[in-house]
């Protein structure tokens, strides 16, 4: 039985589907480090804004609170003895406190929210344009291989174009160039 002759080109094939192979796993390998970062963000995000709203909460029962005090006195202005007076002037100056420390609490927790959602946001990003590059790589992998099983060399063509696009997505999801 005589030997096919393998086509040079074929070589080119094995090495280009290759290359996108491992393009294509260390897509998949950074798509999924950035999401498990995405969801990570968005947790500890709401985590934040949960302990947001408890700061606030505590604020607003202190303010009610000290608005409930003020009306009590202006009812009972000049019935009120003096040490009451000062009792409650003291007790407001605690609240006042209290929701002046809840709202420069708050200012921080907003902030690091705020920072927790941008981190999110962006390993979003980097996340779906991996999912690209994967699904462009994987492309050209099939055509590449069905080109080397067809011996069709414009497959092989379309497939090396096909993988240059998700090389590209590959390399934008580190860089986000465009």
């Amino acid at each position: 039985m005589a030997e096919e002759t393998k086509e040079k080109w074929l070589n080119y094939v094995a090495l280009t589907t290759v290359i996108f192979a491992v393009f294509a796993t260390l897509s998949t390998f950074n798509g999924a480090k950035y999401s498990t970062r995405s969801v990570l963000s968005q947790t500890q995000a709401a985590n934040q804004w949960a302990y947001y709203q408890a700061k606030s909460i505590k604020g607003y029962l202190y303010e009610n609170q000290m608005e409930s005090m003020e009306m009590e006195m202006q009812k009972s202005r000049g019935t009120m003895s003096k040490p009451t007076a000062e009792a409650y002037e003291k007790k407001m100056d605690f609240y006042r406190q209290k929701i002046e420390k809840y709202d420069a609490e708050k200012k921080d927790i907003f902030k690091e929210a705020k920072q927790m959602e941008s981190v999110r946001d962006a390993s979003q990003k980097h996340s779906s344009i991996f999912g690209l590059a994967v699904i462009f790589l994987q492309i050209a992998i099939l055509l590449c291989s069905i080109s080397a099983l067809m011996k069709k060399k414009p497959l092989w063509i379309l497939g090396s174009v096909t993988g240059l696009v998700g090389s590209l997505y590959f390399v934008n999801g580190f860089f986000l160039f465009f």
